[in-house]
């Protein structure tokens, strides 16, 4: 399945599902006293595996791509019974600024994906969403809009080149 997000949605769930990731082997380490190791595995050791063994996804979209839906919100918790991130992203919809609550099961409301993911996994991901983010064209100090090598034209310096 594929869904639209903004690059600035991108960088913001990477940062907290570094986040939570952390703050969960946190709790576990507190849980378990000073002497016991973490629970919750590592992506810095998957990756040290080596590339060919990495979690980390390395594949292109194909061309072209076809978007379920935009997402809007998005939701990130810690299931703890299975052990592992759960992140859903609800599609954009009229008056974002205060989203109407659905129920799941709702047929009615905007459409939904939900994702579970091992920490492992989830880290991986992070690292590769954080990765691609950083590579991408700077944003203008402006208006936030991309900046090309030679600038561009930047809406709230009406029209004047940055």
């Amino acid at each position: 399945m594929t869904v639209a997000i903004e690059k600035a949605q991108v960088a913001a769930l990477a940062t907290r599902v570094v986040a939570l990731i952390s703050a969960v082997r946190r709790a576990e380490r507190e849980a378990a006293g000073p002497e016991s190791a973490p629970r919750v595995e590592s992506a810095g050791r998957i990756a040290r595996l080596g590339a060919t063994e990495s979690t980390a996804d390395s594949g292109n979209l194909e061309e072209p791509v076809d978007e379920q839906f935009r997402v809007g919100t998005m939701a990130l918790g810690w299931d703890a019974e299975d052990r592992v991130l759960v992140l859903e992203a609800r599609a954009e919809t009229e008056g974002e600024d205060d989203p109407e609550e659905f129920p799941d099961d709702d047929l009615t409301g905007p459409d939904l994906v939900r994702v579970r993911l091992e920490a492992a996994a989830a880290e991986a991901f992070a690292e590769g969403a954080l990765r691609v983010v950083a590579s991408g064209r700077p944003p203008c100090p402006v208006c936030g809009e991309p900046l090309d090598p030679q600038g561009h034209l930047c809406p709230r310096r009406n029209g004047f080149v940055h």
